[in-house]
């Protein structure tokens, strides 16, 4: 990897070892990281968020409407597949 590379997680804490990105930002293995997902959410690891080659964003990536909007149709999709509605009203 080049010295010139940078980390970008919007993925999931847990898919970046956050020792070792340290280590790689200390040692210029890496220019910087760019992260809105950490492995001790909601409460990250203090040296990460405050190391100066580290931008953080909040993880908000489910907040938009769309998404907001899809997670309603699917929980109401799971509560439907498992519960009879006994008044049921067909619009």
């Amino acid at each position: 990897m080049k010295d010139t590379a940078y980390l970008i997680n919007c993925a999931r804490g847990g898919i970046v070892v956050e020792e070792d990105l340290l280590e790689a930002l200390d040692m210029g293995i890496i220019a910087g990281a760019s992260l809105d997902c950490f492995v001790g959410e909601p409460q990250p690891k203090k040296e990460l968020i405050r190391h100066p080659l580290v931008s953080v964003t909040p993880h908000i990536g489910a907040a938009t409407k769309e998404a907001q909007e899809r997670i309603g149709q699917e929980i109401v999709s799971i509560f439907l597949d498992h519960y009879k509605i006994e008044n049921e009203m067909v619009i």
